[in-house]
């Protein structure tokens, strides 16, 4: 098991919609998620700097950030890009996090 941590960029002015798409995650996403090894995922929103923080908890070698040529990433990609600062293929801009500390 590892942890992985990754930031993202929010869109000024769309904090609320942005929240209100992830408590309607698709089941479909969340399966996929779940099937891949993906657990204890978790979002935090810095509002100062629109800067999301992620953090999961992976089983096995694929993550969330592997998933990008699934065709129901793309669809969640292209659902949320007008909301997040993305890549050309819609993906979000997301930079992973290294980690430095952890305490069980």
């Amino acid at each position: 098991m590892k942890r992985e941590a990754f930031k993202m960029y929010l869109k000024a002015g769309h904090e609320a919609e942005y929240e209100k798409r992830h408590n309607e995650i698709w089941p479909e996403l969340k399966n996929l998620l779940k099937e891949t090894g993906v657990s204890d995922y978790t979002i935090f929103w810095d509002k100062e700097t629109n800067i999301l923080y992620a953090y999961q908890v992976v089983d096995g070698d694929s993550s969330s950030q592997d998933l990008g040529e699934n065709p129901i990433v793309k669809k969640w990609w292209k659902y949320m890009a007008d909301i997040m600062d993305t890549n050309p293929d819609n993906s979000p801009i997301s930079i992973p996090l290294k980690e430095v500390f952890h305490m069980d």
